[in-house]
């Protein structure tokens, strides 16, 4: 790990490196532990050169967009967390929107409507960056990235820079070739439509509004907890599993909507995780039905 470090402060400034940071200020959930190394580069060079150190000192390394569809352990996580934060610059070229992938979604949902760009509306108030909603192929409202992205730059398992297609992106419900083969996304083309600005903030306003009054989103959480099972409703299924309302410790399925685990009262990881457990078992014995997380869980349990 220290001839890791090492290598690291040739390739970054010494404000671009830094120790044991607490995960729960990098995540909407917050709670996580310590990350071993954590960075924060500002260029696509820099990150494919620190991907290719960790690789050759056999480091493990996470890639942090921000940090809002993630869970993380209370023992933190071992390696290098690579954050993409200083990577969000967003610019309008004609109806494409060429944007960063740690630019907020909601910041690039806005340039798109100043520009009276239509298509991104229903992504509007979907916490996260880019590069996580291209990873995850994010949607909501009937809409998703799949419709609307062109192409994106990526870093790919040998540590090449290419532009994957729409095609190459292979991108279905949470899924995409990013998650499949381990790629790393830089930057992303939106291609959209010229549309009416009032329409498309018409639009996006309804659909926040319908966000505000059906999701918690005054507690700190990660989004839908669980995937859509096929045929059903995860909320669905665990209120009439009789969960809503239910806490262990500081985490609680939330009372505005049962599909959310918000973190209620200082939860730890290990509450949450323990929640998620108890729901998934409730519901596969009331329902014989599967529930799957939707939000990613990484590092280590807490070491006793």
């Amino acid at each position: 790990m220290v001839q890791c470090i090492e290598k690291l402060k040739s390739i970054l400034r010494e404000e671009e490196i830094k120790l044991n940071v607490l995960m729960k200020n990098c995540t909407s959930f917050k709670v996580g532990g310590p990350a071993d190394i954590f960075v924060t580069p500002d260029s696509y060079e820099k990150i494919r050169q620190i991907i290719r150190v960790c690789k050759d000192s056999e480091v493990p390394y996470f890639i942090l967009g921000r940090g809002s569809n993630l869970l993380v352990k209370d023992g933190g996580i071992r390696g290098v967390v690579i954050s993409l934060s200083k990577l969000n610059k967003i610019k309008v070229e004609g109806e494409r929107v060429i944007t960063q992938s740690g630019a907020l979604l909601s910041k690039v949902t806005h340039a798109a409507l100043e520009a009276s760009l239509t298509g991104l509306e229903f992504a509007n108030g979907i916490p996260g960056s880019v590069g996580g909603a291209v990873t995850m192929n994010a949607g909501a409202y009937n809409g998703e990235i799949s419709q609307v992205i062109e192409s994106a730059l990526v870093i790919d398992d040998k540590c090449e820079i290419r532009r994957l297609s729409k095609e190459e992106l292979e991108l279905s419900y949470r899924m995409s070739a990013i998650l499949k083969y381990n790629y790393v996304v830089l930057e992303a083309t939106f291609k959209l439509q010229k549309g009416d600005y009032n329409v498309i903030k018409a639009r996006m306003d309804d659909l926040m509004g319908r966000r505000r009054e059906k999701q918690p989103l005054e507690y700190p959480s990660a989004g839908s907890t669980f995937k859509r099972p096929e045929g059903y409703f995860a909320g669905k299924l665990i209120e009439d599993s009789g969960l809503k309302g239910t806490r262990i410790g500081g985490a609680e399925v939330s009372m505005k909507h049962s599909g959310f685990i918000i973190n209620k009262e200082n939860a730890t990881a290990k509450d949450i995780l323990d929640l998620i457990k108890l729901v998934q078992d409730r519901v596969k014995q009331k329902f014989n039905v599967e529930l799957n997380t939707e939000v990613r869980i990484i590092g280590e349990d807490e070491k006793n």
